[in-house]
């Protein structure tokens, strides 16, 4: 049971401090919240990239795998495994078959969002 609470805890920290980062740009800085956004998943994919944050994940799990930074590594790790089985071409395949679950997530919640709830004009 330790180890399960640990493993919350490391998560949460991780999370928290990716968000926190995330906040202090758009607090502190003339930042749009698009070029941040870009910015976190970027961020993923080269980290990613050059092996760093595989092991972030390994140590945080979803606190590091759920941010806009975990996108960018499912990203990453998406071209990785689809160019290992199909050569080039999954360069160009691998990213979407990688985010797929979530892009799906993301757009069937803002549609139900959408129906249940009336927006309002500024």
């Amino acid at each position: 049971m330790t180890g399960f609470l640990l493993k919350l805890l490391f998560a949460f920290l991780v999370g928290g401090f990716l968000c926190a980062v995330a906040q202090l740009l758009i607090d502190r800085t003339k930042l749009t919240p698009a070029r941040i956004l870009v910015s976190y998943v970027v961020a993923g994919v080269f980290l990613t990239a050059v092996g760093l944050y595989e092991p972030l994940v390994r140590f945080a799990g979803n606190g590091a795998a759920t941010p806009l930074t975990g996108f960018g590594y499912s990203l990453a790790k998406g071209v990785e495994r689809a160019v290992d089985e199909r050569g080039l071409i999954g360069a160009v395949t691998g990213g979407l078959t990688g985010t797929a679950g979530g892009i799906t997530a993301a757009m069937f919640f803002g549609l139900l969002a959408a129906l249940i709830f009336r927006g309002k004009p500024k």
